[in-house]
C-alpha cells in the first residue's frame, strides 16, 4: 500500500473513534458498558464504510514451482493392433504413468492420437487413420514458447498428413518409444496405385503400380489386374535382395460405361505374414462423353495457361485455345471463353447466339468495352482509359451452387478499367470488386441465365496470380481448379433449377472422409436455411438402411459417413417440408490403409529422434527411457512468485459485516430503550 492510503486508513480510524466516543460516551448521562459496546459497534461500522470508500489494494505473494509439461502420447490408430502391439502399447504407457519419479519431476500429460489427437482417457486401437503430423501441431499450440521432452509410444506408420520428421520443434527433444515386431518378414506389397477417377469410352486408360518387396532370396511374383473372373493383365516379376521395389505401368480399356470396379493383386508361392497388403481395389467411372471448350483470345496472356491447366485438371475437360476468325464451327464446342473481346470477336459473338452456346467473358485492359456493351445486356459498362487494380469480396449468400471460400479476399488484385459497372437484369454475384479499402459494389465474379442461356463474367485479368497463390498456401493447385471447375460445370449445364441438389463422389476408399453434401432452394431459388434434409443411406447386400440428419454449414447442408464399411450404397436425400427428394448410388472400395505394414518404421522414427536430439527406444529398454528423462537436467523444476491483488470493495463479507454491525447496534438500542 502506498504512504497516502495508510495516512488515510489512520485518519479513517481517528474519525471513526472520534465519532463514536461523541455519540455513546461524551454525550451519555451515565457511562454504561452497553454505552461502550454500542460505541464500539458504530466504530467498527464507521470504519468499516470508510474502508470501502478508500479501497485499498490488498496483495499477495504466492511461491509456485512450474514442473516442465511431459506429454506421453500413444498411438490409438489400427495399425498397432494389426501389429500385435496393442497390449505392449498399453503396458509401456501404464508403466510411465505410474512412475512416481517422473510425476515428481515433469508435469505428466496423457494424449492418444490417430487421424485426431486428443487426451487419453481410454485406449482401444480402433482408429481408421494415422497422423502423426497432427502431433506436432497440436504439441506446439498447447505447449507455446515451453521447452519440453515428448514421448511418442507408437509403430511410425504414418497414413495421413504431412511428413512428421520435420514438423516437430526441433529445439524439444522427442524420444519415440518404437512397438511392434521388427524382425524382417518375406511380403509384396502394392505400395501405390495411380489410376484417373474418368476415362472416356472405347479409349485406353493407364494404371501405375508402385510394387515392393521386402526378403533376401531372388524370387518371381505375378502382378494381376482382374475384374470379377476377367483378367485384364497378368505378367511376371522378378525381386531379389538388391532388386526391392518396381514399378509397371500398363493401359486398360474402358469398354463399358458407368462405374467400373477393378483388382489389382501381387502373388507369389511363398507364405507371407501379411497378404492383406497384396491387393488393391480401385475404381474408374468411364464417360461415354468429354466437354469441348474453346479459349478465344486475340493475344498471349499468361491467363490462359493457367485457365487451361485449371480446367483440364478435370479430365472431362478438353480445352482448345484459338483465335477469334480460326473457329469454323461454334457447334463443336460445349463452353466458349472468350478473353478480353473485341471488335474482332464479332462473328464468333453472333455465331455463339444463334447457337444457344453458353459463354465465359473475361475482360482486361485490352477489353473493347463498347463492343462489350453491344453484344450482351446483362452488364453495362462505362469505363475510363484509366487501369484500376480490384481486390475481391465473397459473397455468402451466392446460390447457384456449393462453394467454399478459398481465401479471395488475400489474393492479389485484378487488373481492368476503371470506371463503372451496372447490373441489368437477374444477377448472381459470387465475387464483388473493392479498391482498396473501399467496396464498390460492382460485381468482380458474376453470373446471368436468360433463356436457359448462362454467361459468366470475370472482370479483371491476371487470375493466373490466383491459382499461383493457391498453391503457394496449400502446396496444391487443387483449391483454386476446384474453384474453375465449379465454374465450368455451371456452364457446361443447360438443366433447369432444380431445388435440391446433391454432390457426391461415384465411390471412396475406405477409411477416407465420406462427405455429401446438399443445397435447398425455394420458389424464388434463394438457400433455404430453414430447410430439413435427411439422408436414408441402405446396404445394397444386407438391405439395411440407416437415417442420418444433414447439418447446415454457411452455404450448405453436410453430412459425415465416415463408419460406414466398404460395400456398394444406395441413398436418398429428402427434404422433409416439401417432400422434395434427391436419389443415387456410391460405391466403398475396400482397403484399410492401416493394415499395410508389417514392421514398425524405425528408420523414420529414428530421423525424427536424430532431427530432435532425443533417441530411439525400444519396449525393452524403457528403463532406460526413464532414466535419461530424470537425468536430464534442462528440465527443471521453477519456482515463480505469483502476485495477486485484491481490491477491498471486492471483499463481499466486508459489506455484510457491516450490515450486521449496524443491525446489531440498531437491535441493542432498541432493546435498553435508547430508540
Amino acid at each position: 500500500m502506498t504512504t497516502t492510503t495508510i495516512l488515510l486508513l489512520l485518519f479513517s480510524l481517528l474519525i471513526a473513534g472520534g465519532l463514536s466516543y461523541f455519540q455513546y460516551i461524551h454525550k451519555a448521562k451515565n457511562k454504561s458498558k452497553v454505552g461502550w459496546f454500542l460505541a464500539f459497534l458504530r466504530f467498527l461500522s464507521i470504519f468499516g464504510i470508510l474502508l470501502l470508500l478508500i479501497n485499498p489494494t490488498l496483495t499477495k505473494n504466492t511461491l509456485e514451482t512450474v514442473k516442465t509439461p511431459l506429454p506421453i502420447v500413444v498411438d490409438n490408430s489400427s495399425s498397432v493392433s494389426f501389429l500385435n502391439a496393442n497390449e505392449k502399447a498399453v503396458e509401456l504407457y501404464k508403466k510411465l504413468e505410474a512412475n512416481s519419479a517422473l510425476q515428481e519431476k515433469f508435469d505428466v500429460q496423457l494424449y492418444r492420437f490417430s487421424d485426431d489427437f486428443e487426451p487419453a482417457t481410454t485406449l482401444d486401437f480402433k482408429g481408421t487413420q494415422t497422423n502423426i503430423d497432427a502431433v506436432s501441431k497440436n504439441l506446439k499450440s498447447i505447449y507455446k514458447n515451453t521447452s519440453y521432452p515428448t514421448v511418442l509410444i507408437t509403430d511410425g506408420n504414418q497414413t495421413s498428413g504431412n511428413d512428421y520428421v520435420y514438423s516437430f520443434d526441433a529445439t524439444n527433444k522427442v524420444y519415440p518409444l518404437v512397438v511392434g515386431d521388427t524382425t524382417t518378414f518375406l511380403d509384396f506389397k502394392i505400395n501405390q496405385l495411380n489410376v484417373n477417377k474418368y476415362a472416356f469410352h472405347k479409349n485406353k486408360f493407364p494404371v501405375e503400380a508402385f510394387l515392393h518387396y521386402s526378403g533376401t532370396k531372388s524370387i518371381t511374383a505375378d502382378f494381376i489386374i482382374s475384374q470379377g473372373k476377367t483378367i485384364y493383365s497378368k505378367q511376371p516379376i522378378a525381386f531379389s535382395a538388391s532388386k526391392k521395389t518396381e514399378t509397371v505401368s500398363l493401359l486398360l480399356p474402358a469398354d463399358k460405361i458407368g462405374l467400373q470396379l477393378f483388382k489389382a493383386t501381387i502373388s507369389s508361392k511363398e507364405q507371407e505374414k501379411n497378404k492383406y497388403n497384396n491387393t488393391k481395389n480401385f475404381a474408374v467411372e468411364v464417360l461415354d462423353q468429354k466437354t469441348a471448350i474453346a479459349l478465344v483470345s486475340a493475344i498471349s496472356h499468361p491467363d490462359l495457361g493457367a485457365l487451361k491447366r485449371a480446367i483440364e485438371s478435370n479430365v472431362q475437360r478438353k480445352v482448345t485455345i484459338v483465335r477469334p476468325n480460326d473457329i469454323k464451327s461454334v457447334q463443336d464446342y460445349t463452353i466458349l471463353i472468350f478473353y478480353q473481346p473485341t471488335a474482332e470477336f464479332k462473328t464468333i459473338f453472333e455465331n455463339s447466339k444463334m447457337a444457344g452456346i453458353n459463354t465465359f467473358i473475361i475482360t482486361g485492359n485490352n477489353t473493347d468495352f463498347n463492343f462489350l456493351n453491344q453484344q450482351q445486356d446483362n452488364l453495362d459498362f462505362k469505363m475510363s482509359g484509366q487501369k484500376e487494380d480490384y481486390l475481391s469480396v465473397f459473397n455468402k449468400q451466392f446460390n447457384l451452387f456449393a462453394l467454399e471460400n478459398i481465401g479471395f479476399e488475400n489474393f492479389t488484385p485484378l487488373q481492368n478499367a476503371f470506371g463503372t459497372v451496372t447490373t441489368k437484369g437477374a444477377i448472381s454475384v459470387l465475387l464483388s470488386s473493392k479498391i482498396r479499402t473501399i467496396e464498390t459494389n460492382a460485381p468482380l465474379l458474376a453470373f446471368a441465365e436468360n433463356q436457359g442461356k448462362r454467361v459468366a463474367y470475370l472482370l479483371g485479368e491476371n487470375s493466373w496470380k490466383w491459382r499461383l497463390q493457391t498453391h503457394v498456401d496449400t502446396q496444391s493447385f487443387e483449391k483454386y481448379d476446384l474453384f474453375i471447375d465449379k465454374v465450368v460445370q455451371f456452364l457446361a449445364s443447360n438443366n433447369s433449377k432444380k431445388s435440391l441438389v446433391v454432390e457426391h463422389e461415384s465411390f471412396y476408399n475406405s477409411g477416407e472422409a465420406i462427405e455429401i453434401t446438399a443445397q435447398y432452394f425455394n420458389k424464388n431459388y434463394e438457400f433455404d436455411e430453414k430447410a430439413r434434409l435427411t439422408i436414408a443411406v441402405t446396404n445394397t447386400k444386407t438391405k439395411q438402411t440407416t437415417n442420418y440428419d444433414l447439418l447446415k454449414g454457411n452455404n450448405s447442408y453436410k453430412v459425415n459417413l465416415d463408419r460406414l464399411k466398404s460395400c456398394s450404397y444406395s441413398f436418398s436425400v429428402k427434404e422433409l417440408n416439401s417432400g422434395t427428394t434427391y436419389s443415387s448410388s456410391f460405391e466403398i472400395l475396400d482397403f484399410d490403409i492401416e493394415k499395410q505394414f508389417i514392421n514398425p518404421d524405425v528408420a523414420k522414427l529414428a530421423q525424427l529422434a536424430s532431427q530432435t536430439e532425443g533417441k530411439v527406444y525400444f519396449p525393452d529398454q524403457i528403463n532406460g527411457l526413464i532414466k535419461t528423462l530424470l537425468e536430464n537436467e534442462d528440465y527443471k523444476a521453477i519456482q515463480k512468485n505469483s502476485v495477486t491483488k485484491t481490491p477491498l470493495i471486492d471483499w463481499v463479507w466486508l459489506l455484510i459485516l457491516i450490515s450486521i454491525l449496524l443491525a446489531t447496534e440498531w437491535f441493542v438500542r432498541k432493546y435498553n430503550g435508547l430508540l
